[in-house]
């Protein structure tokens, strides 16, 4: 049977789906997956245009990450309940993991970024947001597709610990007292441990799992080794960890604007964060900025023309007749960068 049905992954069914003997196979409205498309083959259902919608990018990545968000969330739930110590890695592999990839595909850093805003979800929502970001910059950072494969699992499940550690500490809507964060600093090595015992993953995802809080310096947890001894998918994870927690609205503080997390990034990268990941992240970021107005220090709006690779964060603007490189006049600065 020829499997036409494939070009429709993404796309979104208008009305509820029946086989030929009239059994109900999936409700309207389903985003589908390759699993989806599987069932509707098995079912010898062969899909038409008219049977589906093409959202825009915005509305998919929309659904997608939400969608996402709440698979994993059952993917929590479940484990919590089902006393057995091992992760539903067939559930992520069909329900999480494809749409991870395919936003990821999409390459269009703002209109993601927009989906990964936390409703009151982020506990869930950061694995989907941490899944896509640590994809793309792998992409960026030129990694082998194998290796990609990898890597978006182990971003995926870098928090998967916390389903160990006490809701009241999670959702604690402040910052936590020492006691607290001695045992939030557990999901590293729970995180570790699951992952490990779980068939069909390998030992690097397990210690993105223990490493993501490590940092360069030595100043993270729960060792606090040192760079050498951290992982590159470790350190990838990191970056990403960090962005999305800070671009991110939380329980006890809200989002800080993009290039100041970025500002910061740039600063955290001389000796906790790995520099070279950190760079590739942060130009890539400032490229897809090209074209926006930028706020600059002495109150005038300048446009992004050029990011020059030397320093993403001080770029080429150009305002009315004049280009101004603030990579030479450091008096000068970028307060904020205005969306388009």
């Amino acid at each position: 049977m020829n499997n036409s049905n494939e070009q429709y992954i993404g796309k979104q069914l208008i009305d509820n789906l029946f086989n030929h003997n009239g059994v109900f196979v999936l409700p309207a409205m389903t985003l589908l997956s390759s699993e989806h498309i599987r069932l509707i083959t098995q079912h010898r259902i062969i899909l038409q245009p008219h049977d589906v919608i093409q959202l825009d990018s915005e509305a998919f990545y929309q659904l997608a990450v939400d969608d996402c968000t709440e698979a994993m969330e059952n993917i929590f739930e479940q484990f919590r309940y089902t006393k057995s110590k091992r992760l539903p890695m067939l559930e992520l592999r069909n329900e999480v993991i494809p749409f991870i990839q395919q936003v990821s595909e999409k390459n269009d850093f703002f209109g993601i970024l927009a989906a990964l805003q936390s409703k009151d979800d982020y506990t869930y929502r950061h694995n989907v947001a941490v899944g896509i970001l640590s994809t793309l910059l792998g992409k960026w950072l030129k990694l082998s597709p194998e290796d990609l494969g990898m890597l978006t699992i182990a971003a995926t499940l870098h928090d998967i610990g916390k389903i160990m550690i006490p809701a009241e500490i999670l959702t604690k809507p402040g910052p936590l007292n020492e006691e607290e964060f001695a045992i939030m600093k557990k999901h590293t090595t729970l995180g570790y441990e699951m992952i490990r015992d779980t068939v069909g993953t390998s030992h690097m995802q397990a210690l993105v799992a223990l490493q993501h809080h490590e940092r360069m310096d030595g100043s993270g947890y729960p060792f606090g080794v040192l760079g050498h001894r951290i992982t590159d998918f470790s350190k990838i994870v990191a970056v990403t960890d960090i962005f999305h927690a800070m671009t991110s609205d939380r329980y006890y503080r809200s989002a800080a604007p993009l290039y100041e997390v970025l500002k910061q990034m740039e600063d955290n990268s001389f000796g906790k964060l790995d520099p070279y990941i950190c760079s590739v992240f942060i130009n890539k970021l400032m490229q897809s900025m090209i074209g926006n107005d930028a706020l600059l220090t002495d109150g005038q709006i300048g446009k992004i023309i050029m990011i020059l690779a030397h320093d993403p964060l001080r770029p080429l603007v150009n305002i009315g007749e004049d280009f101004i490189d603030l990579s030479k006049h450091r008096t000068l600065g970028i307060v904020r960068v205005l969306p388009q």
